[in-house]
């Protein structure tokens, strides 16, 4: 399969969390999220055109703090126009950002970005449910029985 996603070439880390069987790398995850991924995960705010671009298209934050819990790193932002962020990944120097499709061809600065703080984006309470929902349909699609 072509990975198309910024850093596909870089993404070669390994899970440190086992909570997810069967994945070990980014491209393992981007797999089983692009059949995961949808409206109800997306940003509500983009729901309307979900899916315009790609499946990524509004999941970006919750993607990148399930990115840190499988393969640790830090999650860091691409200011974006109306004063949010565009988050993404670094593990370990391997910069990679899995929902990066979305943006169809624009280019993004992966470089001096401000850190991004889970408990930051998750005070919103409408994120911090899609990514929990997130988190149990990927545990789901790995085959991990519910609680």
């Amino acid at each position: 399969m072509e990975y198309l996603f910024y850093g596909s070439e870089n993404a070669n880390v390994t899970a440190v969390s086992q909570e997810y069987p069967g994945i070990r790398t980014p491209l393992d995850l981007y797999d089983v999220l692009s059949g995961v991924w949808c409206e109800y995960t997306c940003a509500p705010r983009l729901r309307l055109n979900y899916p315009l671009k790609h499946v990524t298209w509004g999941q970006c934050s919750i993607t990148s703090f399930l990115v840190q819990d499988i393969f640790g790193g830090k999650v860091y932002g691409v200011p974006r126009p109306g004063g949010t962020f565009h988050c993404y990944n670094d593990v370990d120097g391997h910069v990679f950002d899995i929902t990066s499709e979305q943006f169809a061809g624009e280019e993004l600065c992966y470089e001096g970005n401000p850190e991004q703080f889970r408990e930051v984006h998750f005070a919103k309470t409408e994120k911090y449910e899609r990514y929990q929902y997130l988190c149990k349909a990927l545990r789901r699609a790995c085959g991990v029985k519910p609680d």
